[in-house]
C-alpha cells in the first residue's frame, strides 16, 4: 500500500520535517501521485547504491542535499544540492549516494510520439 503525503489541495512542504536517512539502503516516501506523475522523496544513506535498471517512464531528480553520482546511458553526471537531471524512458541508469543524499524523484508518462 502507498500512502502519499500530500493531497492535490496540500500547496507545501518542508524538506526538513520529511528527510530521514536510513542507515543502509534507500527510503522512498510519496509525496504525490496524480495520474500522470509520481512526486517521491529519495534519501540515501552514504554509500548506497542503486543498481542499473532502465523505467519505461521518463524521470527527473532534483538534489535537495547532499552528494552522489548518477550514471546516466555512459555519461556521469555529479551529484550535488541544486543539480537537476533529466533521465528520457528507458534510459540506464544507476545512482550512487557518496554522502547522505536527499532528492525529489519525479516519474512522469512520456508524450505520445515524443522523440528522447
Amino acid at each position: 500500500m502507498t500512502i502519499t503525503i500530500l493531497s492535490l489541495k496540500t500547496t507545501k512542504i518542508r524538506w526538513a520535517d520529511l528527510i530521514e536517512y536510513p542507515q543502509h539502503g534507500a527510503k522512498s516516501k510519496v509525496l504525490l501521485e496524480d495520474g500522470n506523475c509520481r512526486y517521491a522523496l529519495m534519501s540515501l544513506a552514504a554509500e548506497s547504491t542503486i543498481a542499473e535498471h532502465t523505467n519505461p517512464r521518463n524521470a527527473t531528480v532534483n538534489v535537495i542535499e547532499g552528494q552522489g553520482v548518477l550514471m546516466l546511458e555512459d555519461e556521469e553526471i555529479v551529484l550535488g544540492s541544486g543539480v537537476f537531471a533529466f533521465i528520457p524512458a528507458n534510459a540506464r541508469h544507476a545512482l550512487k549516494a557518496v554522502t547522505n543524499l536527499a532528492f525529489l524523484f519525479t516519474l512522469s508518462e512520456p508524450v505520445a510520439g515524443s522523440n528522447h
